[in-house]
C-alpha cells in the first residue's frame, strides 16, 4: 500500500532537493543527492542492494528534524543477535554479571558438571569452529565475568567452560563481584560490537533471556565502552581466580 507523505520541509528553494518528508508520524524519508561513488558505497555499513544513500546538508535535519528527544528501546530477534557475530569486523567484547545463567542448566555440560564429573567440552561444533576461524583472522573476542564470593554454581560451570572458549581464541577475564561495586560498574549483560554499537542482554528475575535491545546512540556506546575499559583493566585472567 502506497504510504502518503508530509513534506515536512526543504532548503531546496523549488527545485525539490534536499528536502524531508514525515511517514505514518514516526518515520521519515530523505531526498537528496544519491552516493554513486563507489569508494564512498564501500564505507557504507552493510548497505544492500534493495537500499540507498544520499547526502544532505546538516541544515535540513537541523531546521526540520524532530527536536523532541524520544527514546523508544530498539529491539532485535535472537536470529538478527546471532548474525551480529558472524559480522563483527575486529572485536566483540562481553560483560556477563549475572549469578547464573538458565540455557546453562538445559546442558548435558552442564549435568556433567553438576555430577562432578569431568566435563567434556565438543571444540567441533559450530560454534567453535566459527569464533576459532574469526579469531585466526584477527578479531578479538573477549569477556569479562563477575564473580561472587565464593563463586556461586553456575559461575564455577562458566569458570570450567573458559577452557572451551580459550581453547578456540577467546580472552577469558574474571573481577570480584565487591570489585566491581567499587567501580560502580553496572549490573548489566551485554556485547559490544566493534566499539560502535551494543547488545543489551535482558533476563528476567529466573535469569531466562527474555529479549537483546539495540544500542547504536554514541553517546550511550560511550558509556558502555568506558565500562568495559574498567572491567578489563581491573580484571585478572580466569585462570587466576579465587574458587
Amino acid at each position: 500500500m502506497t504510504r502518503h507523505l508530509r513534506k515536512v520541509g526543504t532548503n531546496s528553494g523549488n527545485d525539490g532537493c534536499p528536502t524531508l518528508y514525515e511517514v505514518e508520524g514516526d518515520r521519515y524519508v530523505v531526498q537528496g543527492d544519491r552516493v554513486t561513488d563507489p569508494g564512498e558505497i564501500a564505507q557504507l555499513d552493510n548497505l544492500t542492494e534493495e537500499e540507498g544513500a544520499v547526502v544532505v546538508p546538516r541544515e535540513l535535519l537541523a531546521n526540520f528534524g524532530p527536536k523532541e528527544p524520544v527514546r523508544v528501546p530498539q529491539m532485535i530477534s535472537f536470529e538478527d543477535f546471532g548474525g551480529m557475530f558472524a559480522k563483527v569486523k575486529h572485536s566483540a567484547w562481553r560483560l556477563e554479571s549475572r549469578l547464573r545463567y538458565a540455557s546453562d542448566e538445559d546442558t548435558d555440560t552442564y549435568q556433567q558438571f553438576a555430577a562432578g564429573e569431568p566435563v567434556t567440552w565438543d571444540l567441533t561444533d559450530p560454534w567453535c569452529t566459527n569464533r576459532r576461524e574469526q579469531t585466526a583472522r584477527g578479531v578479538r573476542f573477549e569477556r569479562v565475568r563477575i564473580l561472587d564470593e565464593p563463586p556461586t554454581p553456575g559461575q564455577l560451570y562458566l569458570l570450567d567452560n573458559a577452557r572451551r572458549n580459550t581453547a578456540v581464541g577467546e580472552d577469558i577475564r574474571t573481577l570480584p563481584r565487591s570489585r566491581s561495586e567499587e567501580l560502580r560498574l553496572p549490573v548489566e549483560d551485554f556485547w559490544i560490537f566493534d566499539s560502535r554499537v551494543v547488545a543489551l542482554l535482558l533476563h528476567d528475575g529466573e535469569d531466562n533471556l527474555l529479549g537483546v535491545e539495540l544500542i547504536t546512540n554514541p553517546v550511550e556506546v560511550l558509556r558502555y565502552a568506558q565500562v568495559r575499559e574498567a572491567a578489563w583493566h581491573h580484571a585478572v585472567p580466569h585462570d587466576q581466580a579465587q574458587r
